[in-house]
């Protein structure tokens, strides 16, 4: 067999093939959740309450087709047209969705998932948390997902950051897909939302409980993530140097990342910490790089904003309706509206990479309450949602009842005109519940929140 050596332009394609004019701009919405049996254990992978036995009614009842990594595996995936329901290594269940024109097509998907979700749930005796970072559960209590790479990466992660494991099996994210289109446009969108990370994630962490308990933190997730292999993850300070970057510049970050691992002939070979510059130039085994290993190694960096075929921001904590639906809102208002985008670089310029690390520890802790140059952040995050919301309205993209998309911000607004994040209501609502003790009252409050909630319109009202 002839080998080609991966050049330059090859390493680029991934991206430049991506581009779009902004007229055919999407977005896409991947939300991840903990379930739970009606005992309030974790739900483990299998048996007759388990993920399993989830995604298999989903298969039969709604029409998902089910996906094994080889033939007669087990299944670990359902797809249906461009969407899809994937597995987490914990167990946690994650819709990725389709993408969209209009935040409102996002909305009624996530609607129209959470109704399967629920039908599911009921028919097998289940029920689902929307928070970041597992409520209850110790690492040994969950369950592993038969996926081929992560037991690579359950044992190489841990040795390149504290919290390995805890991101593999006790996080959940609200993540948005974007568009770009060109170099110029998705190299300004990353490093202007990477810069307004801290502010983005003030505004929806949600992780304050941790193995039943009230964590000294309002986001164990972000803490996780600030205690990751720093090689493949955070904020990628290196290009805030660049005056300009390009996607050269992401490619020489990301070559400098170690890998986990990659395929041949459908076998999986293991190959943790060799960086992938170094596999380009001197191959494993006899093995050499090619545009799949490269592709696949894209897939297994996780900075908090990513590039590959769309500009991926997975900073979000996982937060319940109808706040899923103010992430895309907010980020599709800042980044697709150019008068928008060039008022948030204007904050986001006064964030320099030594501030954002010391941002983001205090948002972990303090959320909307903490400051960066002694200005409170729920200041800068009002004024970031009033320009999403300016941008949002300039689309004029409107749903069937004369809504345009900025009526998604409403709550978002709502919460952080008062200060608060998300995880201040899920903390407000455990205190409130009247369960006999802590894990009980925050299980209780979890449940409850699940019940309660239904499809909602853009303003909160029932539809």
């Amino acid at each position: 067999m002839n080998y080609r050596p991966l050049s330059d332009a090859d390493l680029l394609q991934v991206f430049e093939r991506s581009e779009k004019p902004a007229s055919e701009w999407r977005v896409g919405l991947e939300v991840e959740r903990f379930g739970f049996t009606l005992e309030g254990h974790p739900l483990p992978y299998e048996g007759q309450t388990s993920v399993t036995s989830l995604l298999q009614w989903l298969q039969k009842e709604r029409g998902w087709e089910p996906h094994s990594e080889v033939p007669g595996g087990p299944i670990l995936a359902l797809e249906r047209g461009t969407a899809s329901v994937t597995l987490e290594p914990g167990g946690q269940v994650e819709l990725s969705g389709a993408p969209h024109s209009t935040v409102h097509a996002v909305a009624e998907e996530y609607q129209a998932h959470l109704a399967e979700l629920r039908a599911a749930g009921d028919a097998i005796g289940a029920w689902f948390a929307h928070v970041g970072f597992h409520p209850t559960a110790r690492l040994e209590q969950l369950t592993w997902v038969p996926k081929r790479r992560y037991p690579i990466m359950r044992e190489y992660l841990p040795t390149r950051g504290a919290r390995g494991r805890d991101m593999m099996q006790r996080t959940a994210t609200v993540q948005v897909n974007l568009d770009y289109a060109s170099e110029a446009d998705a190299m300004h969108k990353l490093l202007v939302l990477s810069r307004l990370t801290p502010l983005i994630q003030a505004l929806t962490i949600n992780a304050p409980f941790i193995e039943g308990r009230r964590s000294a933190l309002k986001s164990e997730r972000l803490d996780v993530w600030l205690n990751m292999d720093p090689a493949r993850s955070g904020l990628l300070l290196d290009l805030w140097k660049k005056p300009t970057p390009r996607y050269s510049d992401y490619v020489e970050w990301a070559l400098d990342a170690g890998m986990f691992l990659f395929v041949r002939d459908g076998e999986v070979m293991r190959n943790t910490g060799q960086t992938f510059r170094d596999f380009r130039a001197n191959g494993f085994q006899g093995h050499h790089a090619t545009e799949e290993d490269w592709r696949l190694h894209l897939g297994t960096l996780f900075p908090e904003v990513r590039l590959k075929s769309t500009l991926e921001i997975r900073c979000c904590d996982c937060v319940p309706p109808p706040l899923t639906y103010a992430v895309p809102a907010l980020l599709v208002g800042l980044a697709y509206d150019a008068e928008a985008l060039d008022k948030a670089s204007a904050i986001a310029d006064r964030i320099d990479a030594k501030a954002a690390v010391a941002l983001q520890r205090q948002v972990a802790e303090r959320g909307l309450n903490a400051k960066l140059d002694g200005v409170l952040l729920q200041q800068l995050c009002v004024e970031l949602i009033e320009f999403a919301q300016a941008g949002l309205v300039r689309r004029a993209r409107r749903d069937g009842h004369g809504h345009d998309e900025a009526v998604y911000l409403e709550p978002l607004m709502a919460l952080a005109t008062k200060g608060l994040s998300p995880a201040d209501l899920v903390i407000a609502e455990v205190a409130t519940a009247k369960q006999s003790d802590a894990s009980s009252n925050l299980l209780g409050a979890l449940r409850a929140a699940w019940d309660e909630a239904a499809p909602v319109g853009p303003q909160g009202g029932q539809r």
